[in-house]
């Protein structure tokens, strides 16, 4: 039931992720995606699976938005359009592994949506400047990069907290539910 569960509440959060594509505005960078690297990393009791059905999860909700709702701003089929995201997503996971794997509460929940939020906010700031062409290739270029950020750093906060303490929250629950432990899910 573990495995299921925590695999089910991974694909939602990614069908998530599309559906908030739909709404007439949708909100820049409210998304579930850290929550799914901090819970898979957290939830999966193999190390293939903490790491596989979160990728995997982000990199199919990535191939819809890009080559159906985004289509219009590629030229062609997209696999992946930024590495510096799944990079970003893979240091959250590892927030996850290190900080919720052995005992998840809500303070150290808490400090691994901050974390991911300001690891995302950082590596895809540092990719806009790094490979673009707006902002000069020093200091200030790069503080002018970040400084151009933060007004949408509140939605990546408010996104994180929100979607991790839904999956959390809900995981936990069944589990109480269900009358076991919230421990790591085997996928046995």
């Amino acid at each position: 039931m573990k495995f299921r569960l925590a695999l089910a509440l991974i694909v939602l959060a990614a069908f998530t992720r599309l559906s908030l594509n739909f709404l007439p505005s949708p909100p820049h960078n409210f998304s579930p995606i850290a929550a799914m690297g901090l819970f898979g990393a957290a939830c999966f009791n193999r190390r293939w699976l903490a790491l596989s059905v979160p990728f995997l999860a982000l990199f199919f909700s990535d191939l819809f938005l890009n080559n159906v709702i985004y289509r219009q701003y590629y030229t062609g089929f997209t696999l992946i359009t930024s590495w510096w995201i799944y990079a970003a997503f893979g240091l959250s996971m590892f927030i996850g592994w290190a900080l919720l794997r052995q005992q998840t509460t809500p303070y150290r929940l808490l400090a691994a949506s901050l974390s991911s939020s300001a690891v995302f906010f950082l590596v895809t700031n540092f990719s806009v400047w790094a490979s673009g062409t707006l902002y000069s290739k020093d200091i200030t270029g790069l503080m002018l990069c970040y400084t151009a950020g933060l007004p949408f750093l509140s939605n990546t906060v408010m996104g994180d907290l929100f979607f991790s303490a839904a999956l959390f929250g809900v995981y936990h629950w069944a589990m109480h539910q269900a009358k076991l432990q919230p421990s790591t899910a085997s996928g046995k």
